[in-house]
C-alpha cells in the first residue's frame, strides 16, 4: 500500500442530540450548520464530499445547498457505521482507497485540518489517521471531556507519531505539562478502505467500552493509528452556547 489516490470525505448525520435538538439543521446565518460543514469539506479540495444522513430532511437540506447526500439506517450506533453504509452505496465497486470522516458538528473547521489528515497515510503501515493539538489551557488536562492522545512526537521531526493509547483520563503522567505536552484528539480520521471495512466488523472492545472511545477498538485488534499534530482545535458544536459562538465566528464581515 502506498498513500491513497482516490479520496472521498464523508460527513455522518442525524437529528438525535440531547444537548441540541435537530443540531444538523441549526441554522448559521441562513444556511443548516450541516451545509456549512459540507462546505468546509468542498473547501479542502481532497475529493468528492457525500452526507451520510439518519434522516430525510437532512438529505433535503444538502441537496438544497447544492451538496450530494446518501441516506443510511438511522439505527447505526456510530458515525463509522454510517459512512460505510454510504461508502457502500456510493461506490459499490471499491475506486474510493480513502476515506476521511468528518463531523457533522465541525461548521468552522479549517479545511487544512482535513488535509492534514491524509499526511500520515504515507507510511504503507498506517490503517488509520487523525489529528491532535497540544493542550493550553490547564483545565483541560483534567478534563474527561477531553479527549487525550498519547503519542510521542519527535521534537525535530515531522508532527506524526503513531497512537499508543487515547483517554479521557490525564495521561502520560505529570498533570502540570511540565515534563511534555499533553495533546487534545481531534476526532477527524481517515480510514483506508480495507481499514474501515476491517473496523466495522469488529466487536466492541475492552477499553472502549470503558473509555467510551471507539478508536481503542482499533488499537486492541492491532491496527495502526498514527496521529498528525496540527495547532488549530476545531469548535465542536453541541450546545446553543456553542451554536451562537459559531454563528459569531461565521458572521459576515461588514
Amino acid at each position: 500500500m502506498t498513500r491513497p489516490s482516490h479520496t472521498v470525505i464523508l460527513i455522518p448525520a442525524r437529528m438525535a442530540s440531547t444537548r441540541l435538538p435537530d443540531k444538523p439543521l441549526a441554522d448559521i446565518h441562513g444556511a443548516p450548520m450541516i451545509v456549512h460543514v459540507w462546505r468546509r469539506a468542498m473547501e479542502a479540495g481532497i475529493g468528492p464530499v457525500f452526507v451520510a444522513c439518519a434522516e430525510e430532511a437532512i438529505k433535503r437540506a444538502v441537496e438544497a445547498a447544492g451538496g450530494q447526500a446518501v441516506l443510511t439506517d438511522p439505527n447505526h450506533p456510530s458515525g463509522s457505521d454510517r459512512i460505510f453504509e454510504a461508502l457502500t452505496k456510493i461506490d459499490p465497486a471499491g475506486k474510493f482507497d480513502a476515506i476521511v470522516n468528518v463531523q457533522g458538528d465541525l461548521p468552522t473547521l479549517d479545511p487544512a485540518l482535513i488535509r492534514r489528515a491524509l499526511d500520515p497515510l504515507v507510511e504503507a503501515s498506517v490503517d488509520i489517521a487523525t489529528l491532535a493539538v497540544e493542550i493550553t489551557r490547564e483545565e483541560e488536562r483534567t478534563n474527561p471531556n477531553v479527549v487525550k492522545a498519547v503519542a510521542a512526537f519527535q521534537p525535530n521531526g515531522n508532527g506524526i507519531a503513531r497512537a499508543l493509547y487515547f483517554s479521557r483520563a490525564t495521561t502520560p503522567a505529570n498533570a502540570d505539562g511540565k515534563t511534555g505536552p499533553h495533546y487534545h484528539h481531534i476526532g477527524l480520521y481517515t480510514y483506508r478502505r480495507a481499514a474501515l471495512e476491517r473496523f466495522v466488523k469488529l466487536s466492541p472492545g475492552i477499553l472502549e467500552q470503558r473509555e467510551k472511545l471507539e478508536q481503542l477498538r482499533a488499537l486492541e485488534n492491532n491496527m495502526r493509528i498514527d496521529v498528525a499534530l496540527v495547532d488549530t482545535l476545531p469548535l465542536g458544536v453541541d450546545t446553543p452556547a456553542e451554536l451562537e459562538r459559531a454563528r459569531a465566528l461565521l458572521a459576515p464581515r461588514k
